[in-house]
């Protein structure tokens, strides 16, 4: 099956995609896609306060699925690309440990798609913050890289 024929089995539809005016989703230099930070739309608040590790995956999630959306953009498929790289930052509490398990949410969905052993195997980064625009629980950034 392909990453785009997995990403429409999990209900997911890549051109349902609404960008912010003035800003780029994700802009290309040659193979490299860099995304912009996309935000779990639905979920603000704290982590260790308002929600817990699991709801934390569901907005991480929610940021994973722009991140896939903003590189069918410009690509119009996911069957020629590769994660290479995620940045994941979560508004959460200073007593609170747990930003990997949350940015999971987003990882697992891309290993969903492109492959937890193939192109959706990726270097990445989960960082806790005090606060984030708007009061959004997760922000997650991404590089991918087109495999023609």
């Amino acid at each position: 099956m392909t990453p785009d024929e997995k990403a429409a089995e999990l209900g997911l539809d890549l051109t349902a995609y609404k960008p912010i005016p003035n800003l780029a989703p994700a802009t290309r230099i040659g193979n490299t896609i860099y995304t912009s930070g996309h935000v779990s739309t639905g979920y603000q608040g704290k982590l260790g306060r308002e929600y817990t590790t699991n709801v934390g995956q569901e907005a991480a999630r929610v940021c994973g699925v722009q991140l896939l959306q903003a590189v069918y953009t410009l690509t119009h498929t996911l069957n020629n690309v590769r994660c290479v790289k995620v940045l994941g930052a979560v508004n959460s509490t200073p007593d609170f440990v747990e930003q990997h398990l949350v940015i999971n949410g987003a990882s697992q969905l891309i290993w969903d798609i492109l492959g937890k052993e193939g192109r959706g195997f990726h270097a990445r980064s989960a960082l806790g913050f005090a606060s984030l625009p708007n009061g959004f629980a997760v922000e997650i950034e991404a590089i991918f890289e087109v495999v023609e």
